[in-house]
C-alpha cells in the first residue's frame, strides 16, 4: 500500500520528485525491510506451530509406552481426538474467549474467527497466524491430562472433557495473561507477572486438570495392595516412551522459541535455554532415581527431560544459560520426588503428568523470580530475579499468578469431572478395565492377537 501511494506522489510533479527523492528512497527501503520482516515472522510462527503440532505424536508415544498393551489403541484415539475436537472447539469458542476484547475475565468476540477475512496480512501478521500457533497450544494443554487418566476412562466422558477444556477452561487461563486479562494487572512493586511460553498458562493448567481427573477416577485396579502400598504397573514399551520424549523435545524448539512470535535474536536464545534445561533435567532425574533405587531408570530419566522442558518454558527468554541449567536441574530432582509422593498418597498417575507438568510448571514460573535476567517483553525490566538484585517482588508476583491459575483450573475441571462421574460417564467397568479398553471402547485391539499373547 505504501509503495502504491508513493508512486502516486511521484506522478504529482518532477520538481517534487527531485527534491524529495532521497527521502522517498529511504521510506521505500524501510517499507521493503518491514515487508520482508513480516513475511519472516509469519513463516517462523507457522513453522513453530507445526513443530508444536508434532508434539501431539510425542505425547501419544510417551503415554502409550508407559501403559499396557491392551490400552494402546485407546490412548492413540484420545490423543488424536484432542487435536480433532480441540481444533474445532478452539476455532468456534476458545480463541474468542482467549484473545477477544472487552473484558478482563474473557474475550467477547472473534468467535469462529469472525472478522479474520481471508487471512491477509494486517501489517504484522496474517489474521490466521496467531490462531494456528495458539490452537496447537490448546491441544497440548488438554493432552497433558490424558496420561494421568489413562487405562480406566470412558472415551465418551473424555471427549466431553477435551471439548470443555479447549473451548472454555484453558482459553480463560490464556486470556488472563496473553489476552490482556487479570494477570497483566498483577504486580508487586515494579514486578509484573511473566510466563513467556506457558509453564503455568499451558503446562500447570493441564497438570491441575490432570490431577482432578486422576482423583475423580481413582486408581487403576491392582495399583495398591491390601495395605495401601503402591505397586508398579510397568508400561509395555519403553522404546515408545523415549521416542516420544525425543519428539516432544524437538517440538519444544517450536513451543518456546516460537512464543517470541517473531524471527529475531530472542529465538536462538530461547532455543539454547530450552536445550540446556532439558539436558540438565534428564541428568538430575537420572542421578536422583539411581541414588534412590540403585538403578538408572529409563522412564524416570525421560520424565526428567520433560520436567526440564516444562520448567524452562516460562523463563526461556529471560534466563541466561546458567539460569536455564539450574532451572532444569531442579525440575529433574523435583519430578522424581513428586512422582513418588503422588504415588504414596494414592493418586494414580500412570505417566507422571501431574508431576511433570503441574509441579514443574509451578517451579518454572517461580524460577523467573530467582533467575530472571533479561527483559522478555513481559517483565518490563532487566535483572528482575532475586539472584540478580531484583529483590523478592518478582517471586511473590509469580506465586500470585500460579495460585490464580490453579484455583480456576482446579475448580472448573473438578466440577466437570464430578458431573461426569455422577452421570456414570467417567470410569469404565472393572471387567472392561481388566480386559483392556481397546476392544471394549473401540471394537478392535491395538495389537494383533500374537503380540497381545506375547505381552501376556
Amino acid at each position: 500500500m505504501k509503495r502504491k501511494l508513493m508512486a502516486t506522489g511521484f506522478g504529482a510533479g518532477v520538481a517534487l520528485v527531485v527534491m524529495a527523492g532521497p527521502a522517498f528512497a529511504q521510506d521505500d527501503a524501510i517499507s521493503e525491510a518491514a515487508a520482508v520482516q513480516a513475511v519472516l515472522d509469519n513463516i517462523w510462527v507457522f513453522i513453530a506451530g507445526a513443530m508444536v503440532f508434532i508434539m501431539q505424536a510425542g505425547f501419544a508415544m510417551v503415554e502409550a509406552g508407559l501403559t499396557r498393551a491392551k490400552n494402546v489403541g485407546n490412548i492413540m484415539m484420545k490423543n488424536m481426538a484432542d487435536m480433532c475436537i480441540g481444533a474445532i472447539a478452539f476455532w468456534a469458542v476458545g480463541y474468542g474467549l482467549a484473545f477477544g476484547s472487552d473484558s478482563k475475565l474473557f474475550g467477547t468476540d472473534l468467535f469462529f474467527l469472525d472478522g479474520f477475512g481471508d487471512g491477509s496480512f494486517d501489517g504484522l501478521y496474517s489474521g490466521f497466524t496467531p490462531f494456528f500457533f495458539q490452537v496447537v497450544f490448546a491441544a497440548t494443554a488438554v493432552t497433558i491430562a490424558s496420561g494421568a487418566m489413562a487405562e480406566r476412562t470412558k472415551i465418551g466422558g473424555y471427549l466431553i472433557f477435551s471439548a470443555v477444556m479447549t473451548a472454555v477452561i484453558y482459553p480463560v487461563v490464556v486470556h488472563s495473561f496473553w489476552g490482556g486479562g487479570i494477570l497483566t494487572d498483577i504486580g508487586v512493586g515494579d514486578a509484573q507477572f511473566s510466563d513467556f511460553a506457558g509453564s503455568t498458562i499451558v503446562h500447570s493448567a493441564g497438570g491441575w486438570a490432570a490431577l482432578m481427573g486422576a482423583i475423580m477416577l481413582g486408581p487403576r485396579i491392582g495399583k495398591y495392595d491390601e495395605n495401601g502400598n503402591p505397586r508398579a504397573i510397568p508400561g509395555h514399551n519403553i522404546a515408545y516412551a523415549i521416542i516420544g520424549v525425543f519428539i516432544l523435545w524437538f517440538g519444544w524448539f517450536g513451543f518456546n522459541p516460537g512464543s517470541e512470535l517473531a524471527a529475531d535474536n530472542v529465538v536462538v536464545r530461547a532455543a539454547v535455554t530450552t536445550m540446556l534445561a532439558a539436558a540438565a533435567g534428564g541428568c538430575t532425574a537420572g542421578a536422583t532415581i539411581w541414588a534412590k533405587t540403585g538403578k538408572l531408570d529409563v522412564g524416570m530419566t525421560g520424565n526428567g527431560v520433560l520436567a526440564g522442558l516444562v520448567g524452562i518454558t516460562a523463563g526461556t527468554a529471560t534466563m541466561s544459560p546458567l539460569g536455564a541449567v539450574i532451572t532444569g536441574a531442579v525440575a529433574g530432582v523435583l519430578v522424581v520426588f513428586s512422582v513418588i509422593f503422588i504415588d504414596r498418597i494414592k493418586i494414580d498417575d500412570p505417566v507422571g503428568a501431574v508431576s511433570v507438568h503441574g509441579v514443574c510448571g509451578v517451579w518454572g514460573t517461580l524460577a523467573i523470580g530467582l533467575f530472571g535476567k533479561y527483559d522478555d517483553a513481559f517483565l518490563g525490566r532487566a535483572d528482575a530475579g532475586l539472584f540478580y538484585g531484583g529483590g523478592i517482588d518478582q517471586l511473590v508476583t509469580q506465586a500470585i499468578g500460579v495460585v490464580i491459575v490453579a484455583a480456576w483450573v482446579l475448580a472448573t475441571s473438578g466440577l466437570l469431572f464430578y458431573v461426569l462421574k455422577s452421570a456414570g460417564m467417567l470410569r469404565v467397568s472393572a471387567e472392561e478395565e481388566l480386559e483392556g479398553l481397546d476392544v471394549h471402547e473401540h471394537g478392535v485391539p491395538g495389537y494383533n492377537h500374537e503380540v497381545m499373547h506375547q505381552a501376556g
